[in-house]
């Protein structure tokens, strides 16, 4: 059994979501598939779905202060109705830690002025009054909880914080790419999920499609390697590792799910919070919760999986995430049950994603996004449908590289800084937060 299409979609996450959106609304025949039940179950689903508009380069930057306005606007950005509903986007906020980490924010400021991002400068009273519940003495450099001085204090205070007013977070991720999902099928897309690739079919260096694991043949000129944590796996079958310098790896990461602190509404006077002096990251949650993610402090230890093969459990890894949050909010409760999710990013080597073509023709690449790309879905979306467009009408992006104009910015981004073939990016944190 064959079936024709003229773009076929590994992955279903929210960018592949938003890919297939963006091809079957410029008028193609798509084909999204993927091997878990439903869009958005994998690493979107355990996404925090933080949207935040810092990161440490121009360009990044950019990105993610463009995505912000879909977010804003998102019911005009999908033009179709979901049964399931569409996703609320809470613009709480973002609280940033001023940390010789983050060069006291000073680069960051600097590129926000560029891209024309507001942003307050909060004095450490400032911060307190902001967030009443928060403690501002320094605590850096990051400790494990078994480390004796953990939790002692090492100076009296950070220097302060800077406060991102357009900021905030999605509280269900799995829904926004079902919301991407309805709206790729209002134009004609297809979803097939529990179906998994096992091969991409090329002849004459071009992809002429993909086989599934139960032996049905899918032909298309265009294939989209959206698949998360199995990325390179995916690369793999295709052939094209080897003319990458960029690679991907399957990261497993915690994200911690704890009542507020007695006395205090996170969910509704809480903000997200970016805190390098305790190493960790935290947004409200519905329910009057937080949800708690580790910044990949140089104490912790790096856990790169296959993504077929991982400890899906708690470990203390999750103890000391939510310590390092009751340092900086010392009326935090430690719950005796683990709550929370065990997933895994799909990171390269500089935490910056690919966005690109491969060396096999027709063969794309949307890989390297979890941790820190959901908040870009809508964007890399219409880049890709670019970058899609523009090369199969023959032109050489490795060589001329296609630029996409972000237009709520006023912005000319030029996809070559997502090129699997860059130099590694000097300019990044080399973390989560890109």
């Amino acid at each position: 059994m064959s079936d024709k299409y003229d773009a076929v979609i590994i992955g279903a996450g929210v960018i592949g979501a938003c890919i297939a959106y963006e091809l079957a609304k410029a008028g193609r025949k798509v084909l999204s598939i993927d091997r878990l039940p439903a869009s958005g179950f994998g690493s979107t689903s355990a996404s925090c779905a933080i949207i935040r508009t810092y990161y440490s380069a121009l360009d990044t930057c950019a990105l993610a202060y463009e995505g912000w306005f879909y977010w804003m606007n998102w019911a005009d950005y999908i033009g179709a109705e979901d049964e399931k509903g569409l996703i609320k986007y809470h613009n709480t906020g973002a609280l940033i830690v001023k940390t010789p980490h983050n060069d006291y924010m000073r680069k960051i400021c600097t590129l926000m002025d560029k891209i024309g991002c507001p942003y307050d400068h909060l004095t450490p009273e400032q911060m307190r009054e902001k967030l009443p519940i928060i403690d501002t003495h320094q605590f850096a450099p990051v400790k494990r909880p078994d480390d004796p001085a953990f939790g002692e204090p090492t100076g009296d205070s950070v220097p302060g914080g800077v406060f991102f007013p357009r900021g905030g977070y999605v509280s269900d991720p799995q829904l926004a790419a079902h919301n991407a999902q309805r709206a790729a099928e209002a134009h004609g897309a297809k979803f097939w999920f529990n179906a998994e690739v096992s091969a991409i079919r090329q002849e004459k260096g071009r992809v002429t499609g993909v086989t599934l694991k139960d032996g049905t043949e899918i032909d298309a000129d265009i294939v989209v390697n959206v698949a998360g944590p199995h990325s390179a796996k995916v690369n793999d079958m295709a052939g094209v590792l080897e003319d990458m310098k960029m690679s991907t790896r399957a990261l497993r990461h915690e994200v911690a799910h704890v009542p507020s602190p007695d006395g205090f509404n996170f969910e509704t006077d809480g903000v997200v919070l970016s805190d390098s002096d305790a190493g960790i990251y935290c947004r409200p949650e519905l329910g009057n919760h937080i949800l708690i993610g580790s910044e990949d402090p140089k104490c912790d230890t790096q856990e790169w999986v296959d993504p077929d093969n991982f400890n899906e459990d708690f470990t203390e890894q999750w103890n000391a995430q939510v310590l390092r949050l009751a340092q900086r909010f010392p009326a935090l409760g430690i719950p005796r049950k683990t709550k929370g999710v065990v997933a895994l990013y799909d990171v390269t080597r500089d935490w910056v994603p690919i966005y690109d073509k491969s060396s096999l023709d027709g063969f794309y690449l949307a890989i390297g996004t979890s941790g820190n790309q959901f908040k870009n879905a809508p964007v890399a979306g219409r880049m890709m449908e670019k970058l899609i467009r523009e090369c199969e009408a023959g032109r050489d992006h490795d060589r001329d590289p296609v630029h996409f104009h972000l237009e709520n910015i006023d912005y000319d981004l030029s996809m070559g800084t997502f090129s699997r073939n860059r130099e590694v990016s000097q300019d990044s944190s080399f973390t989560v937060l890109g």
